[in-house]
């Protein structure tokens, strides 16, 4: 029987990543298949593929948008695809990688030293990188921000007053916590494109960012700038034999860090901050009209794709912003990603002859995922009717953004759904925040209930 292994990996490592695994066992069981899946996700590794299994399996299924070290897999035939796609068409990665070449087993145990030193080499595209970098930080701003929101219940300015308990937890989520956002952002893009050499570079590159007030975006374009500047001195830079170990300790992290930093300081830095203030003065001048189609653009994006590329493009300007003490964006962001599975589950409610029965059982697994923010359980009902759901899912989201922005809402912690909402002083103006985010999920499930078909 031939084997398959499979890696599953979404940024946040929390819905995606879990039920891409699940589509494809499923799909291994009804095709009688021995597939065994490996998952990156937001706990760390789990059932993670050995060398033997890799040189056993007749080909490898990557379904991923962030770093799995795939080039353990050099020699292999690989079917590489976002994570989005085994979620979708599991069957068809299964048959695709089924009917792949098989490569000689021995070879491949040839190559697997090789390919630890070369793993740099099959990493492109920067979206990946990116999210990488994003995938590393995302647990810094969720924990930073929660221990902010709940330095509040004790008063808004309560964190003023020192030795007290509300002042140590601001100084654990804002003063090292939120410290440390922009510095691993860029540390982990640096670690994608060039592993271990890059990310001295890049976490000296964000930490510069911070100080000189470039925000995220100068920790992104420091992430790049020290992760392509290490991996090219790791492939330019050429010793003797027995003095190669200087490069990844030596060589390499005090060129680049040098290099990155000098940038940073007398280059980069400067004009980054002046577009990072700038972007800060706009969004504090919004007038209501403009806060409203900001706010219309970004729930839009967060309905888009559900936890794709440009779901998480709008996510995470919202979470930057948070360093910049801009709480507006990051209330229509969550408001709006928690809409599409809530509203996705009412429509099952409302209209439960336009789904069949396994939908209306997953509509309230869909439920459970809205409120607490993830955005990825609304996937399935997309993935089976996407013509009709995704416009559905938009328009809902957009409402619920726009809405969010017009009443004025903010949110300090950057995720959690209704679960912060009870925390005092997280959010501002709560019962319109509320009523947004229903609204907005109505909307999602009339558009259904009309657009959708009956099943037959």
């Amino acid at each position: 029987m031939k084997k398959i292994i499979a890696v599953t990996a979404c940024p946040t490592g929390v819905a995606h990543t879990y039920m891409a695994a699940e589509s494809l066992v499923k799909a291994a069981k009804e095709k009688q298949i021995e597939l065994k899946v490996e998952t990156r996700g937001a706990v760390g590794v789990e059932n993670e593929i050995t060398e033997q299994e890799i040189a056993e399996a007749h080909a490898i299924i990557i379904a991923a948008d962030t770093d799995v070290l795939e080039s353990r897999f050099q020699g292999k035939p690989v079917v590489k695809v976002r994570v989005a796609q085994a979620i979708k068409d599991p069957k068809g990665l299964i048959e695709q990688a089924l009917n792949m070449q098989a490569s000689d087993p021995t070879d491949y145990l040839k190559q697997v030293d090789k390919s630890k030193a070369e793993r740099s080499s099959s990493r492109t595209g920067a979206y990946k990188h990116l999210m990488t970098g994003v995938s590393a930080m995302l647990p810094l701003v969720v924990a930073g921000g929660l221990l902010i929101a709940i330095s509040f219940i004790f008063g808004i300015e309560a964190f003023k007053e020192e030795g007290t308990l509300a002042a140590a937890l601001m100084s654990i989520g804002g003063g090292a916590a939120f410290a440390l956002m922009v510095p691993v952002l860029s540390g982990f893009i640096a670690f994608s494109i060039a592993e271990k050499p890059g990310l001295a570079p890049g976490l000296v590159g964000g930490m510069l960012a911070s100080q000189l007030g470039a925000g995220f975006i100068g920790g992104i374009a420091a992430g790049f700038l020290a992760g392509y500047l290490a991996l090219w001195l790791k492939n330019t830079i050429r010793l003797p034999r027995n003095l190669e170990g200087l490069k990844p300790i030596l060589l390499i992290p005090l060129i680049a860090t040098a290099i990155t930093g000098l940038l940073m300081v007398f280059v980069i830095g400067e004009p980054i901050k002046f577009i990072m203030d700038s972007l800060t003065a706009w969004l504090q001048s919004l007038g209501k009209a403009n806060a409203i189609l900001l706010g219309l653009l970004l729930g839009a994006m967060m309905a888009f794709d559900m936890g794709g590329p440009v779901n998480k493009a709008a996510y995470t300007f919202a979470v930057g912003l948070l360093a910049s003490n801009e709480f507006g964006p990051m209330a229509a962001v969550m408001a709006a990603g928690m809409t599409p599975p809530l509203g996705v589950w009412l429509a099952t409610m409302l209209a439960p002859r336009k789904f069949t029965q396994d939908e209306r059982d997953g509509g309230k697994s869909a439920a459970v995922l809205g409120i607490s923010f993830i955005t990825e359980g609304a996937i399935p009902f997309a993935a089976s009717d996407p013509i009709r759901v995704i416009p559905s899912l938009m328009v809902g989201s957009a409402v619920t953004g726009a809405l969010s922005m017009l009443f004025g809402a903010t949110l300090r912690a950057p995720h959690g759904g209704i679960f912060v909402l009870p925390i005092p002083n997280a959010v501002s103006h709560l019962g319109l925040y509320a009523l947004a985010i229903l609204i907005g999920t109505v909307v999602t499930a009339i558009m259904l209930s009309i657009l959708k078909k009956t099943v037959r």
